[in-house]
């Protein structure tokens, strides 16, 4: 089941997400965060945007999808970009695809015109997903962060909603 996260699903959420913090440069982040700062960005997230989470019968979360705004200045308040996050046992069973749908398809009823996701390279299981969907790579930054001693490229996948 897909539903909006809660903010009582902020512990199962920082779990997954610590995985992705501490032995994986898909973020830059070096910390591992809280339930509680969890808990904020959720709350942050959900003021203007999406944020869903992947949820089994028997309640356990393994995955979540959000979209946050792209820029700051108002110009950009019609563009977003989106973070998928899976926990880490739960690659290749279809569950980042159906977060990604849901969220796209509340992403058009939002009237969002552009989407961007950011991957850090190599990443060969985000660029599947976004290009699936039909996001088209439209740039890469070389070397533009570090993590574990090493310069990461990023680079970015764009689709057009509306």
């Amino acid at each position: 089941m897909i539903r909006p996260a809660k903010l009582s699903d902020s512990g199962k959420i920082a779990e997954i997400y610590n995985h992705y913090i501490l032995y994986t440069t898909a973020n830059f982040e070096e910390e591992a965060v809280t339930a509680e700062m969890m808990s904020f960005r959720i709350e942050d997230v959900q003021q203007s945007y999406p944020w869903l989470v992947y949820e089994t019968m028997e309640g356990q979360i393994l995955g979540y999808a959000y979209a946050t705004g792209w820029k700051s200045r108002c110009g950009y308040r019609q563009t977003v970009e989106t973070s998928v996050y899976l926990k880490k046992d739960a690659h290749g069973q279809g569950i980042g695809s159906a977060l990604y749908d849901k969220l796209l398809r509340l992403l058009v009823e939002m009237k969002i015109h552009a989407v961007i996701g950011g991957i850090a390279l190599p990443n060969a299981a985000s660029v599947k997903l976004h290009e699936k969907f039909g996001f088209e790579k439209v740039a890469q930054f070389r070397e533009v962060g570090k993590k574990f001693g090493e310069w990461i490229d990023v680079g970015y996948w764009e689709k057009i909603l509306v």
